[in-house]
């Protein structure tokens, strides 16, 4: 197989994110979404779970009143979220629509299975689970984070930031309110604003972990890397168990060339999270980059089944595919990623490269080289600028020519010699081998 040549590849991202232009080396994104399945979380717990809790605070505190100490209630809470982690939704969503039928204020309950119905593209429903959610718990962390997440994905961040102002109107030391602002803010690339919100947030709890991650993922946008590295060892130090900690660390590790250590870091967020999309994303991108791309299958793999609407981690897979020689199954993952984001560009150049590189069986020549070249005259039309397609683009020109003409040498051929060889000949050269 000969060598492959470069392909977009939406990289590292702290969530899945936006796509970068098609790029030799990855460059970190904004976590503008989080695709993982429900945390184990206990319907009676505090909303940051003891593992991730701070040394000092490992005795849970007592449980709402509104919530009876009910074990066969936790355990039906805690099976559907092992169900959903498996990425069996359907069954997690029957499961969390029983026990809340009978359990109706278990908020917990209600914020996984609005996590449940998202990822069944139930968005509206998933909306109402976390107001209902909020409506038992106005402070639900997780609840306020998943809202944050959905509104910003679906083009309605400025909505969702007007709400939260004006909650914090009333309640200015709300800090989980707080926090959900800064990390609308960041979304909307206002930075300046989200790092000021996260700011305020981390001086009413200076151990808010949630607001350090904001705050890093600023400074790393902003260049400031080894300061965005500083405040995420801090909320490790914090909370060592927080897999999204050690995500966004892996991408700064990344930024810093740091890349033995950003594996690592990426490792153990999988680790904490097998669910943690973002985390199995971000190692897949690496095994990309070093051409493993058999781990990096497995891993992407497992990303889409966490989360199969996440179009940057069908992106990688597609490359993933690609550089085992698997033409179909790239090219199913790259046409998915444009289905999901339709204005991604990356993706239109993904395939170009793969119809100009991959020979499928049964694909004729001419066929593939004419694709190769629609897919990267379309990728210009919509505005991608990737220095490397003109040179492609008479790679596959030249690949017609060569083609075309086989095609004429064929026909002057006598009959019965086109496809063999004259005795003790040796092996017949291709046109590509002169």
């Amino acid at each position: 197989m000969r060598p492959l040549r470069l392909c977009a590849c939406l990289g590292w991202l702290l969530g899945a994110a936006c796509a970068s232009a098609p790029t030799q080396r990855p460059t970190p994104a904004p976590q503008t979404e989080d695709t993982a399945a429900p945390a184990a979380q206990d319907p009676q717990a505090p909303e940051t779970p003891p593992a991730e809790a701070a040394p000092e605070a490992a005795a849970a505190p007592a449980p709402p009143a509104s919530v009876p100490p009910d074990a066969q209630s936790r355990a039906d809470f805690e099976q559907a979220v092992g169900v959903a982690q498996r990425g069996e939704w359907e069954t997690a969503e029957r499961g969390l629509e029983a026990l809340l039928k009978t359990n109706p204020t278990l908020d917990y309950a209600w914020t996984n299975l609005g996590v449940v119905r998202e990822r069944k593209g139930k968005l509206e429903q998933a909306e109402r689970a976390y107001r209902k959610a909020l409506e038992l718990k106005p402070d639900q962390e997780a609840a306020w984070d998943y809202l944050a997440r959905l509104f910003c994905r679906t083009g309605r961040a400025p909505a969702i930031e007007a709400e939260l102002r004006q909650k914090l109107e009333a309640r200015p030391d709300a800090i989980t309110l707080r926090a959900a602002l800064a990390f609308t803010l960041l979304h909307q690339g206002k930075l300046d604003a989200a790092s000021a919100e996260a700011k305020r947030a981390l001086k009413v709890d200076e151990r808010h972990v949630k607001s350090m991650q904001v705050l890093a993922q600023v400074y790393s946008l902003e260049k400031k890397h080894e300061l965005a590295h500083m405040v995420l060892e801090n909320a490790l130090a914090i909370a060592p168990q927080d897999a999204a900690t050690h995500n966004a660390l892996g991408v700064v590790q990344l930024t810093l060339n740091a890349r033995a250590q950003a594996l690592e870091s990426f490792k153990h967020a999988v680790q904490l999270r097998p669910d943690f999309a973002e985390a199995r994303n971000n190692h897949g991108a690496l095994l990309n980059e070093t051409q493993d791309y058999a781990s990096a299958v497995k891993e992407l793999e497992a990303a889409v089944k966490s989360a199969a609407d996440f179009a940057s981690a069908r992106l990688n897979l597609g490359n993933a595919y690609r550089g085992l020689g698997q033409f179909a199954q790239a090219r199913s993952e790259y046409e998915q990623a444009l289905k999901l984001q339709p204005t991604l560009t990356d993706a239109l150049f993904n395939l170009a490269i793969l119809y100009l590189d991959l020979e499928p069986e049964g694909l004729d020549t001419l066929e593939r080289f004419q694709t190769s070249i629609a897919f990267f005259e379309k990728y210009r039309a919509q505005g991608g600028k990737d220095e490397r397609v003109d040179q492609y683009l008479k790679d596959a020109r030249k690949g017609i020519d060569r083609e075309e003409r086989r095609r004429e040498r064929e026909k002057r051929a006598p009959v019965g010699n086109s496809l063999t060889s004259p005795p003790n000949s040796g092996k017949l050269a291709t046109d590509s081998q002169k």
